[in-house]
């Protein structure tokens, strides 16, 4: 029997305890923001002193997303075991020591190292906290918490622009990381202060049930040792694709870690939801090549081909901030309107008729803004229904590492972008280069996601799996219904 509606404003449907979770997990994506745009920020800076390339440069921020795919998962894992809470604090503390180790760099692979320990961190930080969030919030506002938790993201970046204009100038790019450390001190707080999720609770800690999500990995020792060749492997072969030592090898390295990775999807997803694991990775995957070109190479774009000062830069990312700030919290509730997907895919869809004018103005600093405020909102601003997107595909017991896993391996999408903007920006303009990665990649994902397409071939493999795990369950059967409709 459904409920009836609630008579309350949404936001008192929200206890003081739920808004306190939230919070936390809110000022830790403010952190993860502010700590990981720095390098795009600085990139200028960097490649000055340590005589780097473009693509060197570029592969600076694709650093963090190698080993994201390790860290999401086990750091993911660990959440579905222990707690939501305990995982987001241990994915804070590695990505807050990494962005500290980024200031004692001495050269281009000691920087290149410790971005590996950043995202690794970000990867848990991601999945912790957006599981954290989806189930200790009500069902009925879930899409607003996610969107609402990834605009933290935003209001780092714009901090952090503010912060460059601030320390660079007078102390130089090193002081910028050193803050890094100021994360610590909010992990230990919410160690402290914080409940648990409600949700995980309920379903897995209550019950006494001790979810190992890669016991499939691990089932005999002759599969154990050949899972732990291939992470490897993957991770080796990533690392050298996106450094000078792969070079003459990345089609022959990509085709290596591509099969690693595929063959963790199929083991982890299982006879049942393989199809569903390996299709979500495609569709972020494409996510993230349409969005991080501009999110990654936007300040190079600005200062090298516009020539824009360090000033106007800032002025400039405040807009897009800002952008994709309030598009994070439209999306929310546009979202819990008429549902994560149709939400995100018509967004995106929109987002298409901002892209080439972007990359059109030169001159004229307030219409750039203003179109890349529009751009950001509608573009980058609707990734903050992923998460509600992502969990509601996974059940309470392997949300973690399935979420941590699936859009941590997709993000290597953000690592191929700036690399091939860079590879593209060879044979035209930059901002040619990133409106035609935007655009492309856009479309893809508009169609994956306005399609269905991840749970339509999941139903192919399992076909009574249920279409959202985090919607309200007396509403589960009606939500069947729309979703095969749709």
């Amino acid at each position: 029997m459904q409920k009836p509606p609630s008579t309350l404003p949404w936001y008192r449907e929200v206890s003081g305890t739920q808004w306190k979770s939230f919070f936390a997990a809110w000022i830790g994506y403010v952190l993860d923001g502010f700590d990981f745009v720095l390098i795009t920020l600085v990139l200028t800076e960097v490649s000055d002193e340590f005589g780097l390339s473009t693509v060197q440069a570029a592969s600076l921020i694709s650093g963090a997303f190698i080993t994201r795919w390790l860290g999401g998962a086990v750091l993911g894992a660990l959440g579905d075991r222990f707690g939501r809470k305990i995982s987001m604090v241990l994915s804070i503390l590695l990505y807050s020591l990494g962005t500290f180790a980024c200031g004692f760099a001495w050269n281009y692979h000691s920087l290149f190292a410790a971005r590996l320990a950043i995202g690794m961190g970000m990867a848990g930080e991601y999945s912790a906290s957006a599981t954290y969030v989806m189930e200790s919030w009500p069902a009925r506002v879930r899409s607003r918490a996610s969107g609402f938790l990834i605009s933290g993201f935003s209001v780092g970046s714009v901090l952090a622009a503010q912060v460059y204009t601030w320390v660079v100038p007078s102390l130089g790019w090193r002081w910028m990381f050193y803050l890094g450390l100021i994360p610590i001190a909010v992990a230990l707080w919410m160690r402290r202060a914080l409940p648990e999720a409600e949700e995980w609770t309920a379903e897995v800690a209550d019950r006494g049930a001790k979810p190992n999500p890669f016991r499939p990995l691990f089932r005999t020792p002759r599969l154990a040792v050949v899972n732990t060749v291939l992470a490897v492997a993957a991770t080796l072969s990533l690392f050298l694709v996106f450094t000078p030592g792969g070079e003459g090898l990345v089609p022959v390295l990509s085709v290596v870690a591509g099969l690693a990775l595929a063959a963790f999807a199929v083991q982890l997803g299982g006879r049942r939801s393989w199809l569903l694991y390996v299709s979500m990775i495609v569709t972020l995957f494409f996510a993230f090549l349409y969005s991080w070109p501009i999110q990654a190479l936007l300040p190079t774009y600005l200062k090298t081909e516009l020539g824009y000062t360090t000033d106007q830069v800032t002025d400039v990312l405040y807009f897009a901030g800002f952008g994709t700030m309030i598009g994070c919290w439209a999306a929310g509730f546009l979202g819990d309107w008429i549902g994560a997907r149709k939400a995100y895919a018509l967004t995106l869809l929109a987002s298409l008729a901002f892209v080439y004018p972007v990359f059109a103005v030169r001159d004229d600093l307030l219409v750039l803004g203003c179109l890349l405020f529009m751009l950001q909102a509608t573009s980058f601003g609707i990734s903050g229904l992923l998460p509600r997107y992502i969990g509601g595909h996974f059940p309470t017991a392997s949300r973690g590492a399935a979420l941590g896993f699936t859009y941590n391996v997709g993000a290597l999408g953000g690592a191929v972008a700036p690399v091939l903007g860079a590879h593209l920006a060879s044979g035209m303009d930059l901002g040619q280069a990133l409106a035609v990665l935007t655009f492309a990649g856009t479309v893809v994902v508009v169609l994956l996601v306005g399609f269905d397409v991840p749970a339509r071939l999941h139903r192919l493999t399992d076909p009574d799996a249920r279409p959202d795990h985090l919607a309200e369950p007396d509403r589960a059967p009606e939500a069947e219904k729309a979703d095969r409709a749709g």
